[in-house]
């Protein structure tokens, strides 16, 4: 398979939630993070809105913020917090992560975003000087739709003209991201964890899929 487009995931992928009250590997961060599944201790009728919070921002606010209480935050603080996980100041890219960009955009090699999610991640990469090598992006809220519904992946595709037999999906779930296999994506995994522990992972994904010398 020639790879001419790449496709990224947004948390746990180029960037991820680095908030300074909220310990890396704690449960919390993890389900605040996690592109599936849901966290623990919520009512059923917020468990509801959990599996659905990247389609609509009220449900996200609302069912973070439960999160967030029934961790042991108080009112104030969960909000405060959500507020921060919703903040491009307290997303922090992997370190290879511009260096990966760059080096498909200088190989023409078109790069979309694909991302559930509910505030708009493109303002992360304003922060960091990146939003220039996003040749597209699909955010589940503003299409109505969430990963892993192969239509997502064939909208994604769509917009950057590319057919998914030539299409990379990079991601950090087996679940949500290895969607993309079912319209004919290849699809690379990382480990989303903490920023400062895995330094070029991107970087090997691109070299393993012959998009940059080895």
């Amino acid at each position: 398979m020639t790879i001419r487009a790449v496709i990224f995931d947004f948390s746990g992928t180029l960037f991820r939630l680095e908030h300074p009250d909220l310990p890396p590997e704690s449960a919390i961060m993890r389900a605040l993070t996690a592109p599936v599944g849901v966290a623990e201790g919520l009512s059923p009728e917020m468990r509801d809105a959990w599996e659905r919070r990247d389609l609509d921002p009220a449900l996200h606010r609302a069912a973070n913020v439960s999160a967030l209480l029934t961790a042991g935050l108080t009112p104030e603080a969960a909000e405060r917090t959500y507020d921060q996980l919703c903040s491009p100041e307290c997303w922090e890219p992997y370190p290879d992560t511009a260096e990966a960009l760059a080096a498909l955009t200088a190989r023409d090699v078109p790069v979309g975003l694909l991302s559930n999610t509910a505030w708009n991640v493109r303002t992360v990469f304003d922060r960091h000087g990146l939003r220039q090598h996003l040749d597209a992006s699909v955010l589940s809220f503003e299409e109505g739709l969430l990963k892993p519904d192969p239509v997502i992946f064939e909208l994604a595709c769509a917009r950057l003209g590319v057919d998914p037999a030539e299409t990379l999906m990079v991601g950090d779930s087996a679940e949500a991201d290895g969607g993309a296999a079912a319209i004919g994506c290849a699809v690379a995994l990382v480990d989303p964890v903490a920023v400062g522990t895995r330094p070029d992972a991107l970087l090997t994904v691109l070299r393993e899929h012959e998009l940059l010398d080895r």
